[in-house]
């Protein structure tokens, strides 16, 4: 495999109606910024919590003027936070950005990850007419790991920021229709922040962050109900991880009232696929839809395909990098198209009222050429059940 072929953007012929690029082309271009005054986890005690001002890097896509030539790349690491690689896609370099407001969506990698894990929907949902963004989350990266509840406290945090930051600086993006996807530690932050707290149990596990930080997500405490954020109007939690550790229970969950969806691995063994049904069987406080690749495991749908430098061993690991992303049974790049096509559907029904998009949301599996579906299935439960 040639380093050229690491192609974030492959649109297979069977892929489903609404996966791939739409009538926009697509802009990218990089924010930085900070988040004042955040607390440093890894130094925090019960008597001295420690204030810095937290790095974030943003990839943002966006609907660009028409006639913009497409074609763009990204230099970023694999999964061993030491290796380079060249990504290539669609979008343009710093394009002029298309007349009008868009529906931004926030898109949160995993534990590790960084801002390109997901950049197939990135793009894809930027040509549809939507403003994407997507942060590295400080001490959750391939080149930055570090304490696990530095990202449990930080990340429906992180997740707000970013909203802030699209709304002070970005024209384009219209933030008050604003969807999160999150996948892994990405989706436990999409719903924490859309409505589902903590149980006191989590806030002190062996998992939590030290003195007692993660009590602030706690459902229905003061902190938490300030979390919740109206702008935000739907999630999707890809793989998310926590209920197979107590992060929730039912009073919890059905506090999130947000339009859900859940993608799931039917032999997801990180966030586990039990644990993940019992989160859309108890998120009784809105409709919701659970999307499950039978017989795949945690990459299910979120991760791009495997950069050619991941093939190989790598130093720094004890596993192959590209482990990181691939599925043992399922093509990572149909996995890929069928979240793009749902993806789509779910927020622009939700964020721009298409209710054309109604369509695709049902275990008819409409846009899917026949007998193309196998292995899926899609399910719905309705607010109150």
């Amino acid at each position: 495999m040639s380093h050229s072929q690491n192609r974030i953007d492959t649109v297979r012929p069977d892929a489903p109606e609404q996966a791939g690029y739409g009538p926009f082309p697509v802009g990218v271009r990089t924010l930085t910024f900070e988040i004042a005054g955040q607390i440093d986890v890894a130094r925090a005690t019960k008597d001295s919590q420690r204030l810095y001002d937290r790095p974030m890097t943003v990839e943002l896509w966006y609907p660009a003027t028409p006639g913009t030539a497409p074609g763009g790349s990204y230099d970023t690491l694999i999964r061993d936070g030491r290796t380079t690689t060249r990504l290539f896609g669609r979008a343009a370099h710093d394009a002029a950005p298309a007349q009008g407001r868009f529906p931004l969506v926030v898109i949160s990698h995993g534990y590790p990850g960084n801002r390109f894990l997901l950049s197939h929907l990135g793009e894809t949902l930027a040509s549809r007419g939507f403003v994407t963004a997507a942060p590295d989350h400080a001490d959750s990266t391939y080149a930055d790991q570090g304490a696990f509840g530095a990202t449990l406290y930080h990340r429906p945090l992180d997740q707000r920021a970013v909203i802030d930051h699209v709304a002070a600086t970005v024209p384009q993006a219209d933030t008050d229709r604003t969807g999160v996807i999150g996948y892994s530690m990405g989706g436990y932050g999409a719903l924490v922040f859309a409505g589902a707290g903590v149980t006191p149990a989590a806030a002190s596990a062996d998992f939590a962050p030290p003195a007692g930080l993660l009590s602030r997500h706690i459902s229905g405490s003061e902190t938490h109900a300030a979390l919740i954020d109206p702008r935000v109007r739907a999630a999707i939690a890809i793989g998310p991880w926590g209920n197979h550790r107590g992060i929730w229970d039912t009073t919890g969950l059905a506090q999130l009232a947000k339009p859900l969806m859940i993608i799931a691995g039917s032999l997801d063994e990180v966030s586990d696929y039990t644990a993940m049904r019992g989160l859309f069987a108890q998120s009784t406080g809105t409709t919701r839809h659970l999307l499950t690749f039978q017989g795949a495991s945690h990459n299910a749908a979120a991760p791009i395909p495997a950069p050619a430098e991941s093939w190989g061993a790598s130093p720094a690991l004890d596993f192959i990098p590209f482990e990181h992303y691939a599925d043992p049974v399922w093509d990572t790049v149909r996995m890929n198209n069928i979240a793009q096509h749902f993806a789509a559907a779910f927020l622009s029904l939700h964020l721009k009222r298409d209710k054309t998009m109604q369509v695709y949301l049902d275990d008819t599996f409409a846009g899917f050429a026949p007998g193309s579906a196998r292995a899926l299935t899609f399910e719905t439960l309705t607010k109150g059940h």
